[in-house]
């Protein structure tokens, strides 16, 4: 299987989606809270781009954490034909 295939496979299993989401939607909320606080409390403009991004990075971020983790955790051989 080939290094991208698996890397993928990481991203959709064993929770990481879940996780990730959780994680996502706690620190994007304070981030949110932080960067755009006045204009959520007062009568601004919100960036919504800012926003979004302020969600999709934790994600990322979660994300990437849970599959560096895994692959740093299983055997070479293992990885190579998909099991796990």
């Amino acid at each position: 299987m080939s290094r991208l295939a698996t890397i993928f496979r990481y991203c959709i299993s064993d929770g990481v989606p879940r996780r990730s989401f959780l994680v996502a939607l706690v620190v994007g909320t304070i981030l949110n809270v932080i960067n755009q606080g006045d204009v959520l409390i007062g009568d601004g403009t919100v960036n919504w781009a800012k926003a979004g991004l302020t969600f999709v990075v934790p994600y990322c971020v979660a994300t990437y954490g849970a599959v560096s983790f895994r692959i740093g955790t299983t055997p070479p051989n293992e990885r190579a034909r998909g099991n796990r």
